[in-house]
C-alpha cells in the first residue's frame, strides 16, 4: 500500500504562526529591563528604602543595623545610579510601576516607604497612585515637586520649567563621567558635613550614568505631585535639612516652602534639623533614626 502524507492545512499554519507571535511577545515582555535592584535585610514589618539621585543603599548604612533589628528592610538601588546599569527611556514612572509590582509579588502588607531626596519623590508618587497599598511615608529632604527648591517659589509650575528641564537633560546626555564627577565635587559641601561622608557621596556620583541623571532631573522638574498627594491616606513625615543655608531669613523661607508643598496633606508632619546637610542619614543618623522609629511605631498602633 502506498503511504500518503497529508499536507498541513490553513488552520495548522495559523496555529503555528500564532504560536510564534505569542512566543515573541512573551519574550519581549520578559525582556523589559529592571529599573531597580533590591537587597532584603532584617525581620519584621516591611520597609522599602529608596535612595536619592546618584546614590545607592550606602545612604542608609548608619541607620541600617538599628532599623533591621525591628523591621524587614528592602534596600532599593535604582538603575543608572552608583554603578548600576542604566536603562533607556523614562526612569521614575517605571520605578513606580515596578515597585508596585514588587510589593504585590512579594505580598508585602502596606509597607512603609522611606525615601531620600529623589527617593522621597518616588515615595510620594507611589503612595499617591496606590494609597491602599502603601503604609507610612517618610520623606528625607525630598519633596512632591523639586523645582520650587531652585526658584524659591511654590508658584512655580511645570510649564515654567519645561524648556530648562529639556536643556538640563540634553546637557547631561552629552556629559562624560569625568564631567559628572567634577560637578558633584563642586557641590559636596551642600551634601554632607564630614570629609568621609563627602567622599562617599562623590564615589556614588562618580560611578553614576550621566544620561540617567539627566533623565531623572528632567522627570523631577516636569512632574508636579503637589495636588496628587491629597490621595495619600497613610501618615506622612517630612524631614528637612537646613544646615547648608546661611541666614535665618533664608532658612525660614525654605521651611515655609516645605510646608507649602504639604498643603494638600494637613495631617503630614514636618521636622527640620538646622545643622544637617542634604544627606541627613549620614550627617545626623541618630536624629533621623529617632524620627523614623517613632513614626513607624505610631503608625502601627
Amino acid at each position: 500500500m502506498k503511504k500518503t502524507t497529508q499536507q498541513p492545512g490553513f488552520w495548522t499554519y495559523l496555529v503555528i504562526a500564532l504560536s510564534i507571535v505569542i512566543g515573541v511577545l512573551s519574550a519581549n515582555l520578559k525582556a523589559e529591563p529592571t529599573h531597580f535592584q533590591v537587597q532584603v535585610v532584617g525581620q519584621g514589618q516591611p520597609v522599602l528604602m529608596i535612595p536619592g539621585l546618584m546614590s545607592d543603599s550606602r545612604t542608609w548604612q548608619p541607620l541600617q543595623a538599628e532599623l533591621a533589628a525591628s523591621y524587614q528592610l528592602h534596600l532599593i538601588t535604582l538603575a543608572g545610579f552608583a554603578g548600576n546599569a542604566p536603562v533607556n527611556g523614562p526612569l521614575l514612572p517605571k520605578v513606580r510601576e515596578q515597585l508596585q509590582a514588587y510589593i504585590l509579588s512579594e505580598n508585602l502588607q502596606q509597607p512603609a516607604i522611606i525615601g531620600h531626596s529623589l527617593g522621597a519623590f518616588v515615595a510620594f508618587d507611589l503612595a499617591s497612585h496606590q494609597p491602599q497599598l502603601i503604609g507610612p511615608v517618610i520623606a528625607i529632604d525630598g519633596l512632591p515637586y523639586l523645582a520650587p527648591v531652585f526658584t524659591r517659589s511654590n508658584q512655580t509650575q511645570v510649564r515654567d520649567m519645561q524648556a530648562q528641564a529639556s536643556a538640563i537633560r540634553s546637557q547631561y546626555q552629552q556629559m562624560s563621567a569625568q564631567q559628572l564627577a567634577a560637578m558633584a565635587q563642586h557641590g559636596l559641601g551642600i551634601q554632607a558635613s564630614s570629609q568621609p561622608h563627602q567622599q562617599l557621596v562623590l564615589e556614588m556620583a562618580s560611578t553614576s550614568d550621566p544620561a540617567s541623571v539627566g533623565q531623572a532631573l528632567y522627570e523631577l522638574l516636569t512632574t508636579d505631585l503637589r495636588q496628587q498627594i491629597s490621595a495619600i491616606q497613610s501618615p506622612v513625615l517630612l524631614l528637612g535639612a537646613s544646615g547648608a543655608i546661611t541666614g535665618d531669613k533664608e532658612r525660614q523661607q525654605i521651611e515655609q516652602l516645605y510646608r507649602q508643598q504639604l498643603a494638600e496633606l494637613p495631617q503630614a508632619r514636618l521636622a527640620f534639623h538646622p545643622q544637617s546637610r542634604h544627606f541627613m542619614t549620614l550627617d545626623q543618623p541618630e536624629w533621623v533614626a529617632h524620627h523614623i522609629l517613632t513614626a513607624l511605631k505610631e503608625a502601627s498602633q
